[in-house]
C-alpha cells in the first residue's frame, strides 16, 4: 500500500460477486492506496440476508482503511457494483447498507455497469456479462441506465452463464438417452465428470450434484464447446440458443436507451464464458445475432481490465462531479491491474 497523506480525499471502489469481492482504496487523484480481496458480500449468499451483507462490507471497508490511517470521514465517495443488485427493492436495501456504514456519497448498482465504466473510454455503452450467471447493463450518452435480466432464465431470459449452461448440457445428454434427442458426443465425458456408472443411473448422479450445487460447470462448458466445435448437433443447438438469448438482451437494452442511431454503440463483453472460453463459437454467434437484431453500428470490446476498475472510476466521477480525464483513467487502470 502507498502512504496516505492526512487530510487527503479518498474513494472506494467495490466489485462484489457471488464468490469474491475486491475492495479498492484510491486517492482522489487516481493513485492506488490499498486493496483487499475477500469472500462474497452478496446478501443472497448469507443466511441472514442483508444483515450479513452489512456485517461483511462494514468489516472489510474498515479493514481497507485502518492500516492506512484513514478515517471514514476522509472518504469522499464510494461505488459498489454488486451481484444480487437486480431489483429496485434490492438496490434500496443495499443503499441503506452503504449509508449505515457511514459513507457520505455513494452509488450502488448491478455489477454489469462496472464493465461499461472499465471497458469504454467514454463511460457509456452496453455490457454483456456471461460468467457464472448472465446479465446485460446499459448506460446511454445522457446517463440513462437500464438493466436487462439478472433475474434468472425462466423469468428474464438469462440463458447464458456457467450455471445455466451446465444444466443444459446435462439436459442434452438426458434427452439423448431417454427423450428422443439426438445422440451426443457429450454423453461419455459428462458421465465421467459426474461419476455416473451407466445411463440408467445418470440422472440420479446429475440431480444430486445439481441439488448440492456441485455440478462441475467449468468442465461441462469445456465439453460443450469442444463438441460444438466438432459439429455435434446437440451442442451446436445449445450454443446457438444461448447466443441468441444473450443477443436479444443486448439488442433490447440498446433499443430502450437513447443511443443516437448515427453513432456506434460500444458493447463490452465480460465474464468467463465470453473472455475465457476455449472456443469462439458462442461469441461469434452472439455478435452475428446482435447485428441482425439491431440497426445500430456496434463495436465489441472484450473486457481487458478487471471490472473493479469501473468501480474506482465511478467513485472518482462522484468525487469530482465529472468524468475522469485520460491521465487519471490510465493511473487507475495501472493501479488495479498491478494488484489483480
Amino acid at each position: 500500500m502507498n502512504g496516505a497523506e492526512a487530510g487527503s480525499g479518498y474513494v472506494i471502489g467495490v466489485d462484489g460477486g457471488n464468490s469474491k469481492t475486491d475492495y479498492f482504496l484510491f486517492d482522489r487523484e487516481g493513485g492506488f492506496v490499498n486493496h483487499i480481496n475477500a469472500g462474497t458480500c452478496s446478501h443472497e449468499r448469507f443466511t441472514d440476508g442483508y444483515a450479513g451483507a452489512h456485517r461483511e462490507m462494514d468489516a472489510r471497508i474498515r479493514e481497507l482503511l485502518e492500516p492506512c490511517g484513514i478515517a471514514l470521514s476522509q472518504v469522499e465517495a464510494a461505488a459498489f457494483g454488486l451481484a444480487g443488485c437486480d431489483l429496485p427493492t434490492q438496490q434500496e436495501e443495499l443503499c441503506r447498507i452503504a449509508g449505515r456504514i457511514g459513507l457520505r456519497q455513494y452509488a450502488v448498482d448491478n455489477d454489469s455497469f462496472l464493465g461499461i465504466k472499465a471497458g469504454t473510454e467514454r463511460g457509456y455503452g452496453i455490457c454483456s456479462v456471461n460468467g457464472s450467471g448472465a446479465v446485460t447493463g446499459g448506460i446511454s450518452p445522457s446517463g440513462k441506465r437500464l438493466q436487462v435480466g439478472g433475474i434468472g432464465s425462466e423469468l428474464a431470459g438469462d440463458e447464458g452463464g456457467g450455471y445455466y449452461l451446465g444444466r443444459k448440457v446435462v439436459r442434452a445428454v438426458y434427452d439423448g438417452f431417454y427423450r428422443l434427442g439426438p445422440p451426443t458426443a457429450m454423453a461419455e465425458p459428462v458421465m465421467a465428470l459426474l461419476g455416473a456408472p451407466s445411463r440408467e443411473r445418470f440422472m440420479a448422479f446429475a440431480a444430486e450434484a445439481a441439488y448440492k450445487r456441485t455440478l462441475p460447470n467449468t468442465e461441462l462448458m469445456r465439453v460443450l464447446f469442444a463438441a460444438a466445435d466438432a459439429g455435434d448437433e446437440a451442442a451446436v443447438s445449445l450454443v446457438a440458443h444461448s447466443a441468441r438469448q444473450m443477443a436479444l438482451s443486448t439488442a433490447g437494452c440498446i433499443a430502450h436507451l437513447d443511443f443516437s442511431v448515427d453513432n456506434e454503440v460500444e458493447i463490452v463483453l465480460s465474464g468467463s464464458v465470453w473472455i475465457k472460453a476455449e472456443s469462439p463459437l458462442m461469441m461469434q454467434r452472439y455478435m452475428r445475432d446482435v447485428g441482425e437484431l439491431t440497426s445500430r453500428r456496434c463495436r465489441f470490446l472484450p473486457l481487458a481490465v478487471p471490472p473493479a476498475t469501473g468501480a474506482v472510476l465511478w467513485a472518482l466521477e462522484l468525487a469530482h462531479g465529472a468524468p475522469v480525464d485520460a491521465d487519471m483513467r490510465s493511473r487507475v487502470l495501472n493501479g488495479v491491474q498491478a494488484r489483480l
